[in-house]
């Protein structure tokens, strides 16, 4: 698999209200994003199963029996993956293409034998230890991170740095996402520290559609 150099997590948490979360999905998919994860930390099941099939909607799969092969669109519209965080039950029943679990979620085995062999399955890493382990199971890619102080959780893990991604880039061979406190001034030196993608939160909020463009010709 072939990851974007731009991973965007839209975090329920940071819009005031449902349609402004649309409005953002919308225009970074217009911005160019293929790969769009939603993340909502409030444990209201009901709402997010609402937003993700609204986001669903918005995005919808091709016909293809193994959608997640090819996240095609009705013409004129973007193709884009939705990735649903922590939650594998709700990936299923929004049906979306994949779920991305922290290391307090399930195991990444018990999530893979809830979504089957065909959706994308991300986790979370914070150091060696994690990541090694990681590696012997069915997930399609890691996170490592927070590379950066970041505001986007209330107790982030401790930061690694450059030197953490330039790790983590040793340890495994499938693709790598780098997540924390990326911005567009620091993305392009994490690419070149060995990640294969970065995970921008904040950086989208204001005029997604511009900072995401703006993204990818820093990335190249």
């Amino acid at each position: 698999m072939k990851l974007p150099r731009l991973y965007a997590i839209l975090d329920a948490g940071f819009f005031p209200h449902a349609d402004a979360l649309f409005a953002a999905a919308h225009e970074l998919a217009a911005g160019g994003c293929t790969l769009i994860q939603y993340r909502n930390k409030s444990g209201n099941a009901r709402v997010m199963l609402e937003h993700a099939r609204r986001l669903r909607q918005r995005f919808p799969q091709s016909q293809n029996p193994h959608p997640v092969a090819k996240s095609a669109t009705r013409v004129g519209q973007p193709s884009v993956r939705l990735i649903m965080n922590d939650r594998a039950d709700l990936c299923l029943a929004a049906e979306f293409d994949g779920v991305h679990v922290g290391q307090d979620d399930l195991s990444p085995e018990a999530v893979r034998a809830i979504i089957g062999p065909d959706r994308w399955l991300g986790v979370s890493t914070h150091n060696p230890e994690q990541l090694r382990e990681a590696d012997l199971t069915s997930a399609d890619y890691f996170a490592i991170g927070p590379v950066f102080v970041t505001s986007s959780k209330e107790k982030p893990d401790p930061v690694v740095g450059f030197e953490g991604v330039r790790r983590a880039r040793i340890l495994t061979r499938k693709p790598l996402v780098a997540i924390g406190g990326i911005t567009r001034a620091n993305a392009a030196s994490v690419i070149e520290a060995g990640a294969d993608s970065v995970a921008v939160i904040s950086d989208l909020i204001q005029d997604p559609r511009k900072s995401a463009e703006e993204f990818f010709r820093i990335l190249g």
